[in-house]
């Protein structure tokens, strides 16, 4: 998430009440997460285990609950709570901006476009020309969609992330603030929910292709060219590039990248990145023609002990 304008280290510092290192005029462009942080993103970390990573990411201002050594060229924001403090700015920066009508008076919906009943866009959505929005879907603010774009009913795009903090009281929810974008030619189909990035954008590339019944976790980003069946799970942060195959019932963890090319059977989980340009199977996943001697070779495990019990 980019801010609107350039802020200084303190002025940020006073939105949420955070003390700081580094000086006062630091500029601060945006804030993201870690896995998306460019030079000016501010990035929070509150475990010891992930302090490096934050520190030498290439966040520029590190929202942290510690004092700690601070490598050249950055800064910090202390604060007794990151998680909290972050939510803050989310809230300061994107708010919540309640919906007055069906389709709001910001949205843009290009030339050619079709809005079938019962339709909801929300504040800020941009909607190119030439698509076609079936009944019942839901579009929340500032999704980004293309041209020649079908998408059928029941689908919601830009619902929040699935991200919470487990606390003594109780599960505390990382604020979205992020978006979708869906890119050009591509077709979702009925009751898909593709959620918004936390920071960043949830992102569908020129020309792919989802079936049905398919979930796509928060600031995960799929290629040009995919082809997803129905009942597809996928988790944040995951990168699908260009020309995947994800058949029927496939489940992907969060932070994983499948490679260019690859196709994944019906039912398989994936565990780990997958290089591409093979197919795979299983749960874990791996190289189908592997995984299915394997299988073969565990059907004859009772005729290899009935043997074993004659000698």
């Amino acid at each position: 998430m980019k801010f609107p304008k350039t802020y200084t280290l303190k002025e940020i510092s006073e939105i949420i009440d955070a003390d700081f290192v580094g000086n006062e005029d630091f500029p601060v462009f945006g804030m993201n997460e870690i896995h998306v942080v460019e030079e000016g993103d501010i990035v929070f970390v509150d475990h010891p285990k992930y302090y490096d990573k934050a520190l030498l990411s290439n966040a520029t201002i590190v929202l942290i609950n510690k004092v700690v050594d601070c490598p050249e060229g950055k800064a910090l924001l202390v604060s007794d709570d990151p998680f909290r403090d972050f939510n803050k700015l989310t809230h300061h920066f994107k708010p919540f901006e309640s919906a007055s009508s069906s389709i709001s008076d910001s949205a843009q919906i290009g030339e050619g476009t079709v809005i079938q009943p019962n339709v909801f866009i929300g504040n800020h959505v941009k909607i190119g020309e030439n698509c076609i929005v079936h009944s019942n879907v839901s579009i929340y603010d500032g999704c980004i969609i293309g041209d020649n774009v079908t998408i059928h009913a029941g689908t919601v795009l830009g619902a929040d992330a699935f991200y919470y903090k487990n606390r003594p009281e109780g599960f505390d929810k990382l604020i979205s603030g992020g978006n979708v974008v869906i890119e050009n030619n591509v077709d979702i189909g009925a009751s898909c929910t593709i959620d918004r990035g936390v920071t960043g954008s949830t992102t569908i590339k020129e020309g792919s292709k989802l079936d049905n019944q398919i979930q796509v976790g928060h600031d995960t980003v799929i290629g040009k060219k995919c082809l997803i069946a129905s009942h597809v799970g996928i988790a944040g942060c995951v990168i699908i590039e260009d020309e995947v195959t994800l058949w029927g019932q496939v489940g992907v963890i969060s932070g994983v990248t499948i490679g260019k090319k690859a196709v994944i059977l019906a039912q398989s989980g994936i565990s780990k990145s997958l290089k591409g340009g093979k197919t795979y199977f299983g749960s874990p996943a791996e190289e189908a023609r592997e995984k299915l001697k394997q299988i073969a070779s565990i059907k004859r495990i009772p005729e290899i002990l009935k043997k074993l019990k004659k000698i």
